[in-house]
């Protein structure tokens, strides 16, 4: 990991001292940005809170924001996205099936959208919680352009529930970006969205039994399969 980390500092010293152009930039970005991939999801390794994974290094992952798939969507491209975390245990279930679905099927780019900060906070999302009377609160409001990516996302998300004291589901009111979510965009409409998790992983801390990986190989190539 440290040769790892070396290594991604060697790429931004020289990527910002060569004076690149923007063509040549665009260029060496997606390489940067599979080694900072690599490097996030596997520094966790060490941490028995979480599952342990080997990321390619050649992964297809762009790092970027949600304002800017906001701004690809009405730009009318046609793309795919992730939005997850290298601290959601659900997204590094199923990280390592969709670098090979991704490989398998020629993708050779999927917009990163990394939803939570350093020590797991909210970054992009709104977050909401019912507080001791019962109502619900807005305890955090998303980024900029947030409510637009909602609307634009809208006939492929999920409603936003909570649960109440009394086990009740509770609708917030607005969908709800979950992670992991990989979605398809194509000329700027959302087509198809995939969790890429198995019906009989019950639990994100479940071990990937060869059924598991099966099936989550299947939803994810069949996903990639354009």
């Amino acid at each position: 990991m440290k040769k790892l980390s070396i290594l991604l500092a060697i790429f931004l010293v020289m990527f910002n001292l060569t004076g690149c152009q923007r063509e040549e930039k665009e260029e060496i970005k997606p390489m940067l940005d599979a080694l900072k991939f690599k490097e996030e999801y596997e520094s966790l390794n060490s941490d028995d809170n979480y599952r342990n994974i080997t990321i390619n290094e050649t992964n297809p992952f762009v790092y970027t924001t949600g304002s800017d798939i906001v701004e690809r969507i009405n730009n009318g491209e046609t793309f795919y996205v992730y939005f997850g975390s290298q601290y959601c245990p659900w997204c590094r279930s199923v990280i390592e099936k969709t670098i090979e679905a991704a490989n398998k099927n020629n993708v050779t780019k999927i917009y990163y959208v990394n939803i939570w900060g350093n020590d797991h906070e909210e970054i992009i999302r709104d977050k909401y919680e019912i507080n001791s009377k019962g109502k619900l609160e807005q305890t955090i409001k998303g980024q900029d352009g947030y409510d637009e990516l909602l609307k634009l996302l809208d006939n492929v998300l999920s409603d936003y529930t909570l649960t109440n004291s009394k086990g009740k589901k509770v609708k917030v009111g607005e969908k709800r970006i979950m992670a992991p979510n990989f979605i398809y965009i194509e000329n700027g409409k959302a087509i198809k969205l995939v969790s890429g998790i198995s019906d009989k992983q019950k639990k994100s801390s479940d071990e990937l039994t060869s059924e598991i990986l099966k099936d989550e190989e299947k939803i994810l190539t069949e996903f990639f399969a354009n």
